[in-house]
C-alpha cells in the first residue's frame, strides 16, 4: 500500500525520481531538460507525493493556486506498474483536503484525453459548455 503526504521539500535525488516519473508517463523523454522541476515544484502551492515500501516516489500530483480562492490540479501521474491501485485518487483526495483546509472554493483540472472515467469516479465533473484555451507560439 502506497503512503500519500504533502511534499514539502525537494532532495537532488527525488528530483531525478519525479523526472523518471514524468517519462515514465510520456510526458518527458530521456535526455530532456529537468531543470525546470525544481522551480516548478517550488512553485506549487502544493505538492502531494505517493511512497512504495521503501520510500521511492511513485506518484506525484501538484497544485496551482492563489491558496485563499481558486486552485488547479496539475501533474497528477503514477508510475505505470502502480496504476489502478487507487493512488491517483489518493493524490487528489490529500490535495483537495488541503486545499479545502486553506479555505479555497474552487478547484479544477485538465483532464488528458482517456482520463475521464479516472476523474469522474473520483467525484469530478467536466464543465459543459467552457473551452481550453493555449497561448500559441510561446
Amino acid at each position: 500500500m502506497a503512503e500519500v503526504r504533502i511534499i514539502r521539500s525537494f532532495s537532488a535525488d527525488m528530483l531525478v525520481r519525479i523526472a523518471g516519473l514524468y517519462i515514465s508517463a510520456k510526458w518527458l523523454t530521456p535526455g530532456d531538460d529537468t531543470s525546470f522541476l525544481l522551480p516548478a515544484l517550488r512553485g506549487s502551492c502544493l505538492v502531494a507525493g505517493a511512497f512504495d515500501e521503501e520510500n521511492n516516489i511513485i506518484g506525484i500530483a501538484r497544485v496551482l493556486s492563489d491558496g485563499c480562492s481558486d486552485a488547479y490540479i496539475q501533474d497528477v501521474v503514477v508510475s505505470p506498474e502502480f496504476r489502478g491501485q487507487g493512488i491517483g485518487g489518493q493524490l487528489l483526495k490529500i490535495l483537495t483536503a488541503e486545499l479545502k483546509k486553506m479555505g479555497v472554493d474552487w478547484i479544477g483540472l485538465v483532464g488528458e484525453p482517456g482520463t475521464e472515467k479516472f476523474y469522474s469516479r473520483q467525484g469530478w465533473q467536466a464543465k459543459k459548455g467552457f473551452t481550453l484555451w493555449q497561448l500559441e507560439n510561446l
